[in-house]
């Protein structure tokens, strides 16, 4: 008769799965409350240790460690030394492994859990028994994951046994699942004893989702997401039209950076490229959207839209009427989803905005790299602010400054942003020279740039960039200043009374 051991805390489907090995003439070993749920289902189990002769002790945190139970799994099947030796110890074949782990990804998220709680959620007896079996998988299926019930059942109702191929793809899955399982045991514990940047760097993500395809068709991709819940577009519910792209997924998570700048004021961020193509913010979430949208009329077609208030009907016969790729929002009224959702494509994006916004760091890669560093959520107050010419900035012109800064710092460096009037007028993003980033974002706000207030997210390394400036009307300049010219720049903005103030950090963004 086989032998399966069977050990999970998630119990999804484990009865049908369980009755189904019996039914196949299969022993069950269990453990625990797996043991316990399998008995008062009425299935017939031996307990761990009938099999190991040993009871299980220190409160369970030792009883499958055992020869009997790791013989059994590495016993190579075709090899007669090992044949013989476990006939000679009184070993008996496992034929099939059922394990899942301890969740310990869950008891790290709850509220007010203790250290103590936490370490005694780190499984030990279930992965061993996991990489063992799986080492052994040209004669042992190994499952951990409910998803692989019914395909195992299939196959060894149909052949009496599981394919080698399917033993393999069972096997990598294992791996898997206990290196991400380890890999968050390293981060808590990294993370508690406060190593930022490791020896050895273990993340994991969960995968969410193929995707059609990459940045182009001819590119395959796919989407993960890290383990904690955060306010991020990998956190976002999908409530209505196509799948998200890979280029629409990179763009949702820049507006959303940008949206976390104005927490409790409605805000609206409109986006194309990863570049915001207009920013507003308002009394009103409609008020907000206005600005955005009048910004720059002619970008916003085609892109996204990213809000921090729940959307109402206003608002959404205000964004019916132009074409856009996804909107995201906390909640829609009920008549507003029904006035959006008529629109078969367009996706509607459910975020919670209170969740966890501190992510720690960021991960770019490069071929065959990573690179970590901390995410730039340094904030820029008015206090924060050393005023460098011989006219400061008015109340009006400080509060406008502020505002560019906490845009300016998320567009692609060489970056220039113009605002007036609590929203953004023009934009210069990506340039490989500032006085050329300058001048595209004063060519897009036109007669709009008399007036504004201008932000650059690194210093002016010449006065030319200031010089167009005092040409289109711009009254007061924020920037980082360092650069061995500024004096320069300074003396420009004196002649032609500009205000300019340093903040002494720069945002660069590549």
């Amino acid at each position: 008769m086989k032998r399966a051991l069977v050990s999970v805390s998630d119990k999804t489907n484990l009865i049908e799965f369980v009755s189904g090995l019996v039914e196949l003439g299969y022993e069950i070993i269990s453990t625990g409350g797996t043991k316990k749920a399998l008995d008062e289902a009425g299935l017939p189990t031996i307990g761990i240790s009938e099999v190991t002769e040993f009871p299980e002790i220190m409160d369970g945190r030792v009883k499958t460690l055992h020869p009997k139970v790791h013989g059994a799994l590495l016993c190579v099947r075709d090899n007669p030394s090992h044949v013989e030796q476990i006939k000679e110890l009184g070993i008996d074949y496992i034929d099939l492994v059922c394990v899942n782990l301890y969740p310990f990804k869950e008891t790290v998220q709850k509220p007010n859990v203790t250290h103590e709680e936490i370490i005694e959620n780190i499984d030990i007896g279930g992965p061993s028994m996991l990489r063992s079996a799986s080492k052994n998988y040209r004669y042992i299926p190994v499952l951990c994951d409910p998803n692989d019930y019914d395909k195992v059942l299939a196959e060894l109702k149909e052949n009496g046994e599981t394919s080698l191929e399917t033993r393999e793809l069972l096997a990598a899955k294992v791996f898997r699942h206990t290196a991400a399982y380890d890999a968050m045991i390293a981060d808590y514990l990294t993370t508690k004893t406060h190593n930022k940047f490791p020896e050895k760097l273990t993340i994991t993500f969960d995968k969410v989702q193929d995707l059609r395809y990459g940045e182009n068709p001819h590119q395959e991709a796919a989407f993960y997401k890290g383990m904690k819940p955060s306010y991020s577009i990998a956190n976002a519910k999908q409530l209505h039209g196509k799948e998200l792209s890979y280029n629409n997924i990179q763009d949702g998570n820049a507006a959303i950076e940008i949206l976390k700048e104005f927490e409790g004021q409605p805000a609206v961020v409109g986006l194309k490229h990863m570049n915001p193509c207009g920013v507003g913010i308002g009394k009103s979430l409609e008020e907000a959207w206005d600005k955005a949208y009048e910004a720059d009329p002619v970008s916003i077609f085609g892109g996204i839209v990213a809000m921090n208030q729940p959307i109402n009907v206003a608002v959404a016969e205000k964004l019916s009427k132009i074409f856009l790729e996804i909107i995201i929002a906390p909640s829609f009224d009920q008549e507003a989803f029904e006035i959006l959702s008529k629109k078969k494509n367009i996706r509607l994006m459910e975020l919670d905005t209170t969740l966890d916004v501190t992510t720690k760091v960021k991960y770019t890669n490069v071929n065959d790299g990573l690179l970590v560093q901390d995410v730039d959520h340094h904030q820029i107050r008015e206090e924060d602010v050393r005023c460098v010419t011989n006219r400061k900035p008015t109340a009006e012109e400080m509060e406008q400054l502020l505002f560019a800064w906490k845009v300016v710092k998320h567009v692609k460096s060489n970056a220039i942003v113009l605002v007036k009037d609590n929203m953004t007028v023009g934009v210069g993003a990506g340039q490989m020279n500032r006085v050329g980033a300058a001048k595209i974002a004063i060519e897009e706000a036109q007669e709009k740039a008399k007036g504004c207030v201008m932000g650059s997210d690194a210093f002016f390394p010449m006065p030319d960039t200031v010089e167009e400036a005092v040409k289109a009307g711009v009254t007061a300049i924020i920037q980082p200043g360092g650069s061995i010219k500024d004096q320069l720049s300074i003396d420009v903005c004196n002649e032609h009374g500009i205000a300019m103030v340093y903040t002494g950090i720069r945002s660069f963004k590549h």
